[in-house]
């Protein structure tokens, strides 16, 4: 292990938990905001209980146009807003806060396609047999659904373990920023490979948990 490896060591667990944190926050706002977000589009979508074109033209145009911007220029745009809501706009919290923003669109739209996945005589029978329009969302839509939700979150964590990267790049902190100030600044490969083959890793753990998870939850 090289000297520039070994110095870096603390630094490198402090940059891993303020990656997870940010991840973590992210990941929390997409399931409650995002995942409610993306019922409410399928469900006004055409031929869905609460077909409505005019609404669902509209959410589904806002959720695409945040969806288009470019991570590092929307992380650029909400500066403003971060530091409204984390007081500031550099760090882990900071950069938390265009990280949700972000997920919460992706994500429903993620939930939405794996809603439409649902058979739809299934859905036609829970109505027939007088289910409310809640118990259709959590009791047929969400739990015949519930296989391909946890694929759309690991998507959303693998993708979204990435922006955590880019983040660093404008003080947002994680394995990015130590990228950027040490295997960039300071010309030490070596941490530059490390900390990739760091995210690298992650990327794997997430990927073989979901997909663990989403084939227990299939019981086709």
């Amino acid at each position: 292990m090289s000297e520039n490896i070994v110095a870096i060591l603390p630094e490198l667990w402090t940059a891993t938990q303020q990656t997870l944190l940010m991840l973590a926050i992210g990941l929390g706002a997409a399931i409650v905001l995002g995942g409610p977000l993306g019922v409410l589009l399928f469900l006004l979508g055409p031929g869905q209980s609460l077909d409505h074109r005019p609404s669902y033209l509209v959410l589904s145009w806002v959720v695409n146009t945040v969806r288009s911007f470019p991570f590092i220029i929307l992380l650029v745009a909400l500066v403003p807003f971060t530091r409204v809501i984390a007081g500031t706009s550099i760090g882990p919290l900071a950069a938390a806060v265009p990280l949700s923003v972000a997920a919460i669109p992706y994500f429903a739209r993620l939930v939405e396609q794996s809603i439409r996945e649902v058979p739809r005589g299934v859905i036609e029978a829970a109505h027939a047999m007088g289910a409310s329009e809640l118990q259709i969302v959590w009791r047929v839509l969400v739990r015949e659904a519930r296989s391909g939700l946890v694929l759309a979150l690991t998507v959303l964590a693998v993708s979204f373990l990435s922006y955590s990267a880019v983040a660093g790049v404008v003080g947002g902190g994680g394995i990015g920023d130590l990228a950027i100030r040490y295997g960039y600044y300071r010309f030490q490969t070596d941490v530059m490979l490390l900390t990739v083959a760091l995210l690298v890793v992650l990327v794997q753990i997430i990927q073989f948990g979901g997909n663990a998870i989403a084939h227990r939850l299939d019981k086709r």
